[in-house]
């Protein structure tokens, strides 16, 4: 397990003063990339070898969103790698040690070059030492879409949505998906599966339905291919 402490910050916070989804997704982001480069696997060493982790699927479930000034420990480990695919708990404990926010997250391993998966190699995970997996239930990796979806007003794909793989990033599309969401809707479980990636310049095209307090958003391109699928309870 790698972890490291914060505190929840006044930029990380909403309106009721609490950490939303797309705050605790960066803070399990960083904490996965931080292990990566205190390992001496991270983006220095996957450039070099013409190499990508590419988030495949999200699930997080939400017990308490911190409050602004909390003190809070962020962990992260992976617990088991498969052929081209990477998987990784992640954690966020308060100061008395209870769990706010507990997550499942799965990788796909890419080449650069042909932006193709491939296997994991030994050399590609030394230093990540897998370890027992978070007891939760786990959900399935694909979200059905469901067929009344309610299409909304379309928006670019903006400069401030890149990262450094020049594609949307994956906390990114939460954000957006966020503001389809109803006012006071307080999230308790989100779930995300990735399917394409948009890049500067992409028109997302949002869909929306919501079956008894869940809400799905899908977000697509212009022929209605999704880039994304993301659920929230």
């Amino acid at each position: 397990m790698y972890s490291f402490k914060s505190r929840v910050r006044y930029s990380e916070v909403d309106k009721e003063k609490k950490m939303d989804m797309y705050s605790i997704i960066n803070y399990f982001q960083d904490c996965s990339t931080f292990q990566s480069e205190d390992i001496g696997m991270g983006l220095a060493y996957l450039e070099k070898n013409k190499r990508v982790w590419l988030m495949n699927a999200w699930q997080i479930i939400v017990n308490r969103f911190p409050s602004l000034g909390e003190k809070i420990t962020v962990s992260t480990w992976a617990y088991d790698f498969n052929s081209m695919y990477g998987y990784r708990n992640f954690m966020i404990e308060d100061s008395n040690g209870q769990i706010s926010a507990v997550a499942n997250s799965i990788w796909v391993y890419m080449d650069t070059e042909s932006y193709r998966p491939i296997k994991v190699t030994e050399a590609d995970i030394r230093g990540y030492n897998p370890e027992k997996k978070f007891e939760m239930d786990y959900a399935p990796r694909k979200i059905n879409i469901p067929k009344n979806l309610e299409s909304l007003p379309e928006f670019p794909v903006i400069r401030s949505n890149i990262d450094t793989n020049n594609h949307v990033n994956n906390g990114q599309y939460i954000k957006m998906a966020e503001e389809f969401l109803p006012s006071g809707f307080r999230i308790r479980q989100m779930r995300a599966e990735y399917r394409m990636s948009a890049v500067l310049g992409d028109i997302i095209v949002p869909m929306v339905c919501r079956e008894s307090n869940t809400y799905t958003v899908v977000l697509a391109n212009q022929e209605g291919k999704p880039f994304t699928i993301i659920e929230f309870k």
